[in-house]
């Protein structure tokens, strides 16, 4: 729902006069009526997102780009993956608001959920001369997109977290957590950590993250001590936890010492194993507890167990500063994920306004050294379409986390 609207009908006229040429211009050229049901941008909308700061500011005339790009998103899919797509799409519409870059065309097109519906979609945008297409968000709907869309030459930034559908002309925005592993035993192993542990659930994600932290711990010439997998589903990891501090006791009395206890997971994962580490007494004091990006959620503190505890993730002051804004603007708190399609749109404009058309997202400029920078701060992309981020290292403190290691600003020249 609209607010302020006394404040915002005041300032309907005076947002007609700074950007009615533009956008009248577009509209007569482009095709209005379309363009608007593709995007669902509207002068309202637009409005909205300025006014929600309590002032009329001066916007800067708009730079002509014609560019037009597609996202791909699950806006109808069942269960929850509808609403993080709805508010994926607010994201990606914000950063176009902050650009005031006319000329430039976001065509919403709606994958279902499935990979069937996802090819449609991304045929149906490539026929409308599309130059990129952001998205879809899922492993099989990438893969699907992929095959349509490199027989027209058209890259894609997707927001799967499956690195087995990047690819030279499939770039995944997505949040890596083998960058996580490598960024927090580094930095445990500089503070003087050796032996590790860790507890991982039985799947190919853990298998992935095992293969990781291995080759992470013997980079950093430490050793893993004790490693235990517990079966995925609800509770899955209670009974491998209180196994898990068996087996760190036995190797203690053996005269082998714990360092740090490695455990990758979300809510569910972190409370039950912090329930268990209560219930056997591990002194978290002694032993550090580590995780990645998962750990970085609001409530993590209800378990004492991990006050004190050291996690890998994106700058959470440029999280913050977009999570703002956005609800700001649209009146709810984004998930995490909505960031990615922001960024998404920011790096489509920010190459449009920078590079000639037919050259704007070529390889060389999607995966220029320098990357680029937005809401989770410096990102770039590899020749193979992985994602390579800046990490901040994170402690656990009873009324937030506190950054003990900042995130790099610019990636290193190597």
């Amino acid at each position: 729902m609209l607010k302020n609207w006394p404040l915002m009908l005041k300032n309907l006229v005076y947002v007609y006069i700074t950007r009615g040429i533009a956008v009248l211009m577009t509209c007569i050229l482009n095709g209005c009526s379309n363009d608007f049901k593709n995007t669902s941008i509207s002068l309202l909308t637009d409005m909205n997102f300025i006014t929600q700061k309590g002032e009329a500011k001066a916007l800067a005339p708009r730079n002509i780009i014609d560019t037009k790009v597609a996202l791909l998103l699950p806006l109808s899919a069942s269960g929850q993956a509808a609403l993080v797509a709805k508010e994926m799409k607010q994201a990606a519409e914000m950063a176009l608001f902050e650009s005031n870059h006319a000329g430039f065309r976001i065509v919403v097109k709606d994958t279902k959920g499935t990979a069937e519906s996802a090819a449609a979609a991304a045929a149906e945008a490539i026929s409308e001369d599309v130059e990129l297409i952001i998205g879809p968000l899922f492993a099989k709907s990438v893969a699907s997109v992929s095959m349509i869309a490199q027989k027209s030459n058209i890259p894609i930034i997707a927001f799967s977290n499956d690195r087995r559908v990047a690819g030279p002309n499939t770039y995944l925005l997505s949040f890596q957590e083998d960058q996580d592993v490598r960024r927090i035993v580094s930095f445990a192993s500089a503070q003087g950590m050796r032996q590790f542990a860790a507890i991982l659930p039985n799947n190919n994600y853990g298998n992935s993250i095992e293969k990781e932290f291995q080759l992470a711990v013997n980079a950093n010439n430490g050793i893993v001590v004790v490693i235990k997998r517990y079966p995925t589903g609800p509770g899955g990891i209670l009974g491998s936890a209180h196994e898990l501090i068996e087996d760190i006791h036995a190797a203690e009395e053996s005269g082998i010492r714990i360092d740090a206890l490695f455990a990758p997971g979300g809510p569910d994962v972190l409370y039950n194993l912090g329930s268990v580490l209560k219930q056997e007494k591990l002194d978290t004091s002694q032993i550090k507890l580590l995780g990645t990006g998962g750990w970085d959620y609001p409530n993590i503190t209800r378990e004492k167990a991990f006050l004190g505890a050291w996690y890998s993730a994106p700058s959470p002051k440029s999280w913050r500063i977009f999570s703002e804004k956005f609800s700001q603007s649209f009146g709810v708190a984004p998930p995490r994920i909505a960031s990615l399609a922001h960024n998404a749109m920011t790096i489509a404009i920010r190459l449009a306004s920078t590079n000639p058309k037919g050259k704007r997202y070529d390889p060389i400029n999607l995966t220029r050294p320098g990357g680029f920078i937005g809401a989770d701060g410096i990102v770039r992309f590899t020749p193979l379409g992985l994602p390579e981020r800046g990490l901040a290292i994170l402690e656990v403190r009873k009324f937030g986390p506190r950054v003990i290691s900042p995130a790099p600003q610019t990636f290193s020249k190597n």
